[in-house]
């Protein structure tokens, strides 16, 4: 004989208010504190074990609500199954599934943490999350990981895959080995969408088997430096001082005081402030030391060379790149090609060895051999070459 339900009301339950246990029946009970509270108890035997589990309190929990779990609960007994183990092991499987659905930008962050201590400085942790904040966050920061697809990945790519060439193809990587970490982390299955190889290369626009920066043609170095110095702004010196000592943009732009010896003619720049984080130490020619010289005399700030329009900050990333369209020369010229320039001079119309000018340039050496051999910076013979590099600055060519 079927046990009677469904014997309590909503009036009753709500109106109750003496302490109590009150049968809704088939082991659905209304317990009532001395309080007044009120919450939802099911009663069961299971392998001969008197068993009790909550559903929760009243009105969070409707009646009609606890006879619902009430009725699930019974087939489950009616199984063999203990709901209260069941309702654990659901716990668990939500925990664990919300830990594989980790967002794009979580499984970034942990990808950084688990390889900081291995990358050679905290510069490249930096520079990862300065590109992943900038460019792949904001479109696919907050996705899981799971769902992100190739086409979402090409969308993050594609607005600077042809313009900011190096950027997007170091973004590109950081993508795939964080795909690819995810895949070992069982965060996601399938094919990495940041793979070129993959769909990806099939999705982006082709380049062309080698990009350059626009360069000078070295023979227009100086009648280029005549009108360079012809301006007073404190971004001509800056450009001045990269080409005379054949350095990156953010060398420059970011240069300290605290950096150089001019009494030594020497800038060292350290690690923490070089694309290899290694420290590099260039010799100033006379014309290097004779800018650093009118413009320690002229400082007026105590920590950068070229201090910018904010108070305690640097003159901004696009300082060169807007003297140059001052210049008319944007497009056509940019800051980095002047290394390729340099690069161009030392090569065709100079026998310093080519380990002396990828020094200058401050290139790692890829290979190992000759990397054992010259432990060294060839400071002296690269001083040479910087004042020979000056010196042909100075002269305008037809």
């Amino acid at each position: 004989m079927a046990r009677p339900i469904n014997k309590l009301t909503d009036r009753f339950v709500k109106g109750m208010s003496n302490a109590g246990r009150y049968s809704d029946g088939d082991g659905l009970e209304l317990q009532v504190s001395p309080t007044g509270s009120k919450s939802w108890a099911f009663r069961f035997m299971l392998q001969g074990r008197r068993r009790q589990m909550g559903f929760g309190g009243y009105p969070e929990t409707s009646l009609a609500d606890a006879r619902q779990k009430a009725t699930e609960a019974r087939k489950l007994v009616g199984q063999g199954i203990d709901p209260l183990e069941h309702r654990e092991v659901q716990k668990v499987a939500v925990v664990v599934e919300a830990a594989k659905r980790k967002t794009f930008q979580q499984a970034a962050e942990a990808y950084i943490a688990d390889h900081r201590d291995s990358w050679r400085g905290a510069k490249t942790a930096k520079l990862w999350q300065a590109r992943l904040i900038t460019y792949a966050f904001p479109a696919i920061g907050a996705l899981p990981v799971d769902e992100i697809t190739l086409a979402m990945v090409a969308d993050v790519l594609r607005p600077i895959w042809m313009s900011k060439i190096e950027t997007a193809d170091k973004l590109r990587n950081h993508m795939e080995n964080i795909f690819d970490w995810c895949a070992a982390q069982g965060l996601r299955s399938g094919e990495n969408p940041a793979r070129l190889r993959g769909g990806l290369g099939h999705v982006l626009p082709k380049r062309r088997s080698s990009t350059h920066f626009a360069a000078l043609p070295y023979s227009e170095i100086g009648a280029f430096m005549v009108e360079l110095r012809g301006r007073e702004a404190p971004a001509a010196r800056g450009l001045e001082l990269l080409i005379l000592t054949a350095t990156r943009t953010s060398e420059v732009l970011e240069a300290q005081w605290s950096e150089f010896d001019l009494s030594a003619a020497v800038w060292t720049i350290p690690a923490d402030r070089t694309k290899t984080e290694r420290e590099h130490r260039v010799p100033l020619s006379t014309r290097a030391v004779d800018v650093l010289t009118v413009m320690h005399k002229e400082r007026t700030s105590e920590t950068w060379i070229f201090p910018g329009g904010k108070a305690g900050k640097p003159l901004s990333n696009m300082a060169f790149l807007l003297l140059l369209e001052r210049m008319g020369r944007r497009g056509s010229i940019t800051p980095h090609g002047f290394r390729s320039c340099f690069r161009d001079w030392a090569a065709e119309t100079t026998d310093y060895p080519n380990e002396v000018c990828e020094m200058a340039l401050a290139h790692v050496i890829k290979n190992a051999a000759e990397a054992a051999y010259r432990r060294g910076d060839l400071f002296e013979k690269r001083r040479r070459l910087m004042q020979d590099w000056s010196d042909y600055c100075a002269i305008v060519r037809e």
